[in-house]
């Protein structure tokens, strides 16, 4: 009986690596996307039963489009794509569903979509987005300890290549928007890849770029743990970034001092590196805020200038971080951002202040695609 059981079992696994085999090596006819000669994209689904596919994508002039169906195949054809990298989805009758041809994917907070890169020449944003045949660093997704929360934290640390040589490196960190998470910038934002490219091509000094998650109530992405701190955070995430630095400072090879040191973020995380640099005058210097929120009271009508100027608190922290004459203060928005008005009102203050400060406005709203060209910009300026 023992024989006979352990030959059925056999069977049974024998036959079960043979499907996954057979799944593995599986030929798949349809190309999606598929890349064409005119610089158009062509997108294609098989659902012989459905009777409607749509694709929701960013390159669309309009939320959807719907595809054109012959024999259960659903296709769709862009116009010419410029260079950039691109998300989509298909809503197969409704049902939201990935391009299953597509092994290229990304998260953004809960929405997962397919992505694809287009690129023309060496060195336009769609090149620096992709992967190439350079030198490329490595990335650490780390725990440290943050006394000052009360939690073990992770974060994602980008070494640039050749950093098991020896040397010191500046460091630059890297703050992401409401609803991200450690993760957020290496997905969305390809730093890896932007930061290899950029270095490659000397555009860019070898740095350390190091993301943590901006999430005082979180230890960790929620796709990495799940967990959440059940009470409410001991303190703020500004207040418990020295931690952060701490950690850095004991366990990599970095440069000391303000001049190789830089902060930026988007969004939320444009709003943690305002604040965080007034709270740490001299520490930071080059400061980057990409379609920051700055406004310190949404219940207030007041612009962010006048509130400024109300506030003796932040004025005061502001006049320190000037006074200690960083390198760099940026300033990046798209025209159409809902945040837009909040940067106009902060450049009023710092003109009628006389800080120095580079701004740099670009067409769309609060995107990615307006988020990786500001870190492309960004990290050229740094410590030269």
């Amino acid at each position: 009986m023992k024989r006979i059981l352990l030959s059925i079992f056999a069977f049974v696994v024998s036959v079960s690596l043979t499907f996954a085999q057979q799944a593995i090596f599986e030929r798949h006819e349809i190309v999606s996307p598929k890349f064409n000669a005119d610089g158009t994209v062509t997108f294609t689904l098989r659902a012989p039963e459905a009777k409607k596919v749509t694709i929701l994508a960013d390159f669309l002039t309009r939320p959807t489009e719907e595809l054109q169906q012959k024999d259960g195949v659903w296709t769709y054809t862009s116009d010419v794509l410029a260079p950039e990298l691109y998300s989509y989805r298909f809503y197969v009758d409704g049902a939201e569903t990935l391009d299953p041809s597509n092994l290229n994917r990304s998260r953004d907070v809960r929405s997962f979509m397919s992505t694809f890169i287009i690129s023309k020449e060496e060195g336009d944003c769609g090149y620096l987005y992709g992967n190439h045949n350079v030198a490329h660093g490595d990335v650490a997704q780390v725990w440290y300890d943050s006394p000052t929360l009360g939690m073990k934290r992770r974060m994602s640390i980008y070494t640039p290549a050749g950093y098991d040589k020896g040397k010191k490196y500046p460091v630059m960190y890297l703050l992401h928007g409401a609803g991200g998470d450690e993760e957020a910038w290496l997905t969305l934002g390809r730093t890896a890849q932007i930061m290899d490219n950029l270095i490659a091509l000397g555009k860019a000094e070898p740095m350390i770029v190091v993301m943590p998650n901006g999430n005082a109530s979180d230890d960790a992405s929620p796709y990495a743990t799940g967990l959440t701190q059940k009470d409410r955070p001991k303190a703020s995430y500004q207040e418990s970034f020295p931690d952060i630095m701490d950690y850095v400072s004991k366990h990599y090879k970095v440069k000391k001092g303000a001049d190789n040191t830089a902060l930026c973020g988007l969004s939320m995380g444009g709003f943690h590196t305002w604040s965080i640099s007034n709270l740490n005058p001299g520490k930071f210097g080059y400061i980057g805020l990409y379609s920051a929120a700055v406004r310190m009271d949404r219940n207030s009508k007041k612009s962010v200038d006048v509130q400024l100027e109300e506030n003796t608190e932040v004025s005061a922290q502001m006049k320190a971080v000037f006074d200690a004459k960083p390198h760099l203060y940026w300033i990046a928005i798209g025209k159409d951002d809902f945040l837009y008005d909040q940067n106009v009102g902060l450049r009023k203050y710092l003109d009628k202040m006389g800080y120095p400060y580079e701004y740099y406005e670009s067409e769309g709203g609060h995107i990615w695609r307006n988020w990786r060209i500001y870190l492309t910009i960004f990290a050229q300026r740094l410590f030269k």
